[in-house]
C-alpha cells in the first residue's frame, strides 16, 4: 500500500475530509519505498529497505490549528486521527498569523518519477557498489560509499476543494576513496531522478584519481587565492544564500538583504552581472515539486538576475501584511505539504533543492587550463554561519585540494579553513563552466578570485 495512485490516494483523503467537523481541514498522504546499501574498506557493510505510508490531518477552528498523524487506514482509524487533530486544535492558542487554507489550485506537472528508479532492487544496488569497489581495488585504493534510492508520492486535499498529487523518484550515490595509508582522499557524488543516468564506476574513477594525487601534500600559506570551485564545493554556500532571500527577515532587519531604516536591497546589484540563479520545477535535469508548503503552486522564479536580487520569498501572511498579491509573491524554494514522516523521496522534492544557476560551456578541465595560479577545491564541509548580516560562513576544504599553476594541477596541498560569503565570491567571478547536477541543484564549476583561506587544516 506504500505506493498509491492518484485516485487511490484521493479516495482516502476524501473519506478523511468527510469525518471533519472543523471549520477547515487539510489532509496529506505521503508514502513510498526507500532502499540503501553502504560499503566501506571495499566491502559491503549494511543494506536495507523501508516502506512508509503516513497520513497527517490539520484541523482549524477559527485561528486555532493543530495536527495529528497516523499510519492506520481503516475507517475507525481515519476518524480517530481527525478527532484527535480537532481536540488538539480546540486546546491550541490562537495563531495571530493564521491564514485560511487555500482553495483549488492549478499545479504544473514536472517529470520527476521514473520507473527505472522505482523498480530498483537489491541486485541493482549491489552492481553499483561492485563497480565502485572494483575501480578502487584495481588501483589499490579503499572505497567507502553509500547508494540510496527512493520512489514516493504525496497527495493533499483541503476542505476548500484543493487537491494535489505528485510522484517523484531519485537515486543518490557518494563515495570517498582513501589510500591505504589514509593520507590521500578523493570524493565523488552524483544524484538523478532517473537511475539509468547513474554510473558509479565513472564517479568512483574521479574520486580514485583525486585520492592517488593527494597522497603527498604540501603546505602553502593561508591567504586570498584564485580558486576553481567544483559544484560540490559551492552548492551549500549558494543554497544558503538563496534560502536567506526571505522578505520578512529582510524587512525586519535580520538579513544580508536589510538596509537601515527598514528598506531592503531588492533590485540592487550585489554580485557579478553574469550571475543568474533561479528555480523552475519544470527543469528536465533537476525537476522540482508541484506546490509549496502553504499550497501555492510552484512556478519559475528568478532570484538573482544580471547580478541583482530580483525576488524575495514571502509567506502568505507576510505578503498580505505588506499589501502584496500572495499569488504573485513567490514562496521559498523548499517546502511542501505535510510534516509527517513520509519517505525520503518525498522529502527530497520538498527540501532545499531545485536551485538552478546559469553558467557557460566550459568543462572543469577547461576552467583549470585558464588559471595561471590558483587552488582547485573538490568539496567543502562542516560549514557554519559566522555573520547572517553579511552571509559570512566558515568551513573546511576536504577530499582533494590541489595547487594549479599555468593551467595544470601541479600537486596536492593541505586543506584549509575558509571564511567567505557567497555574496562576496559571486562578486569575484572570473569564469563559469557548464552546470552539473549536485544535490538536486544545477550548479556550474567556477573560477573565483580572492577567496579567503584563513588557516591550514590537518584534515585529509
Amino acid at each position: 500500500m506504500a505506493q498509491l495512485s492518484e485516485s487511490e490516494a484521493q479516495a482516502v483523503l476524501t473519506k478523511v475530509l468527510g469525518f471533519s467537523k472543523a471549520d477547515e481541514c487539510e489532509a496529506t498522504l505521503t508514502g513510498g519505498r526507500s532502499g540503501n546499501l553502504r560499503f566501506a574498506r571495499n566491502a559491503v557493510s549494511t543494506s536495507g529497505a523501508t516502506e512508509v505510508l503516513s497520513l497527517e490531518v490539520q484541523s482549524s477552528f477559527g485561528k486555532k490549528t493543530a495536527g495529528a498523524t497516523i499510519n492506520e487506514f481503516d475507517d475507525a482509524s481515519l476518524e480517530k486521527v481527525v478527532r484527535r487533530s480537532e481536540e488538539l486544535a480546540q486546546l491550541a492558542p490562537e495563531n495571530a498569523e493564521y491564514v485560511e487554507f487555500l482553495g483549488p489550485q492549478e499545479y504544473l506537472k514536472p517529470v520527476s518519477f521514473f520507473d527505472a528508479t522505482a523498480s530498483i532492487d537489491p541486485a541493482f544496488r549491489a552492481r553499483g557498489a561492485a563497480a565502485s569497489i572494483k575501480m578502487c581495488k584495481d588501483k589499490k585504493l579503499e572505497a567507502a560509499g553509500f547508494i540510496q534510492d527512493d520512489a514516493g508520492f504525496s497527495a493533499v486535499a483541503h476542505s476548500h476543494e484543493l487537491k494535489g498529487y505528485h510522484r517523484t523518484s531519485g537515486i543518490d550515490f557518494s563515495v570517498t576513496v582513501r589510500t591505504p595509508d589514509q593520507k590521500g582522499s578523493g570524493y565523488g557524488i552524483a544524484d538523478f531522478n532517473d537511475a539509468k543516468k547513474l554510473d558509479t564506476g565513472a564517479v568512483s574513477a574521479i574520486a580514485c584519481e583525486k585520492a592517488a594525487r593527494s597522497r603527498e601534500t604540501r603546505a602553502i600559506e593561508p591567504g586570498k587565492y584564485t580558486v576553481i570551485l567544483e559544484p560540490a564545493a559551492s552548492v551549500d554556500l549558494i543554497s544558503n544564500m538563496i534560502s536567506s532571500l526571505n522578505a520578512r527577515q529582510a524587512d525586519e532587519g535580520r538579513s544580508f538583504m536589510s538596509k537601515p531604516g527598514g528598506e531592503t536591497r531588492l533590485g540592487e546589484k550585489l554580485v557579478d552581472e553574469r550571475v543568474h540563479i533561479y528555480s523552475d520545477p519544470m527543469n528536465p535535469d533537476a525537476p522540482g515539486g508541484r506546490w509549496a508548503g502553504d499550497g501555492r503552486p510552484r512556478r519559475a522564479v528568478d532570484w538573482l538576475k544580471d547580478g541583482k536580487v530580483v525576488n524575495l520569498a514571502y509567506s502568505r501572511f507576510w505578503a498580505r501584511k505588506k499589501g502584496l498579491d500572495e499569488d504573485k509573491a513567490p514562496p521559498p524554494v523548499g517546502g511542501g505539504f505535510g510534516g509527517g514522516p513520509g519517505n525520503r523521496a518525498v522529502a527530497a522534492f520538498e527540501g532545499q533543492s531545485g536551485i538552478l544557476m546559469d553558467g557557460g560551456t566550459a568543462s572543469l578541465d577547461e576552467l583549470i587550463k585558464s588559471v595561471k595560479r590558483g587552488v582547485l577545491v573538490t568539496r567543502m564541509w562542516y560549514i557554519r554561519p559566522v555573520d547572517p548580516q553579511t552571509l559570512l560562513y566558515t568551513g573546511l576544504t576536504r577530499d582533494g585540494t590541489f595547487y594549479v599553476e599555468n593551467g595544470e594541477v601541479k600537486y596536492a596541498i593541505k586543506n584549509f579553513r575558509f571564511n567567505e560569503s557567497p555574496v562576496i565570491f559571486l562578486n569575484n567571478l572570473e569564469a563559469l563552466g557548464k552546470p552539473v547536477r549536485v544535490n538536486g541543484n544545477m550548479i556550474p564549476p567556477m573560477v573565483v578570485r580572492d577567496f579567503t583561506f584563513s588557516s591550514l587544516s590537518d584534515a585529509v
